[in-house]
């Protein structure tokens, strides 16, 4: 009996790191679709690159704080407007406020492609007690 308590705990941390990848990935967008609007602009082209095509543009921060930690969802697009892929690049250096940022990221080669904002943090500037 002992035995068994000792193989369970030991067991226990790998079983758990299996499931947390899972969970990870399925977590998705962290807001409803179009509620940032207000907040972000995002201005983007994709462009053919010699190791493969890359979407490249800007957020606007429309907001009078700073947004760091940002990170973008990239959905790749089948000819039928189906997500057929998807990426997750950070947006470097965060968007300062009533300002942009610039982001860049290799994606698979799709007949289309769609971003939004996926998740950030808002940035306290200032003093205060």
């Amino acid at each position: 009996m002992r035995r068994i308590r000792i193989v369970a705990l030991l067991m226990a941390p790998l079983l758990l790191a299996a499931l947390l990848p899972d969970s990870m990935i399925a977590a998705g967008s962290n807001y409803a679709p179009g509620s940032l609007d207000r907040y972000f602009r995002l201005e983007w082209q994709a462009v053919p690159g010699g190791s493969g095509p890359k979407v490249e543009g800007y957020v606007y921060n429309m907001a009078d704080i700073p947004a760091e930690r940002m990170v973008l969802e990239i959905d790749m697009l089948d000819g039928s407007g189906n997500v057929v892929g998807k990426t997750s690049p950070r947006v470097l250096g965060g968007a300062p406020p009533g300002n942009r940022a610039y982001f860049q990221a290799k994606v698979p080669q799709a007949a289309g492609y769609r971003i939004e904002v996926q998740s950030f943090d808002w940035i306290r500037v200032g003093g205060g007690a």
